[in-house]
């Protein structure tokens, strides 16, 4: 069998390394605890996993936090804040990230059209970005197994809205898939199948 051509990886419909970024916003220990949408603990794993994905494909990240500078929240959850060292947060104040100049700055900054959201929470922080991400022409991609709401009626209705403004829901072993696309790019395969496999599926 022999593969096709890669496609333009500029232009391509798909998910690519080169036209995709990552935006997480609040993976933050307040946000964790109130999430009742899905198990916690597998929230966890399932956002590591991406951001380890997005990492091994050299997606540009564009990482938020909320009220860390006031006090008032404490900043990203270990296991996340040790992956996104080279990625520091850009802490705000407002509910809706795309409300924040630094935030909308650093998006355009990655000069890449598709936004794969991973946020907490799904029908909040989530939604509100998406859905102004959406208005300006981005694509979005919400990572549905790697976002959480406050219930799981909330998380549905957060992404049933961003869904019907254009939004394409995606899980994260899909994403990883969608990335490697073809097993004879050789450089990352390693990497992908220790974060899905060797790490994940074949350990649950």
């Amino acid at each position: 069998m022999t593969s096709q051509a890669i496609r333009d990886p500029l232009a391509d419909h798909l998910i690519t390394p080169q036209n995709a970024a990552l935006v997480l916003i609040d993976y933050q220990p307040s946000q964790f605890g109130t999430v009742r949408s899905m198990d916690p603990d597998l929230l966890r794993k399932n956002i590591v996993s991406t951001v380890k994905t997005a990492r091994a494909f050299g997606l540009p990240i564009v990482h938020s936090t909320v009220n860390v500078a006031s006090g008032q929240q404490e900043p990203t959850v270990p296991e996340l804040g040790e992956l996104l060292e080279d990625s520091p947060p850009l802490d705000r104040t407002t509910v809706n990230s795309w409300e924040d100049i630094e935030f909308v700055q650093a998006v355009h900054a990655t000069e890449r059209r598709k936004l794969i959201f991973c946020a907490l929470w799904t029908e909040v922080c989530m939604a509100f970005t998406a859905l102004d991400a959406l208005r300006e022409g981005y694509e979005a991609y919400p990572v549905v197994d790697a976002i959480g709401g406050t219930s799981l009626d909330a998380h549905r209705a957060g992404l049933e809205r961003v869904v019907q403004a254009g939004a394409q829901p995606i899980g994260w072993v899909s994403l990883a898939c969608e990335l490697q696309r073809d097993w004879a790019r050789v450089e990352t395969v390693p990497a992908v199948v220790e974060i899905v496999l060797s790490d994940r599926l074949l350990k649950e």
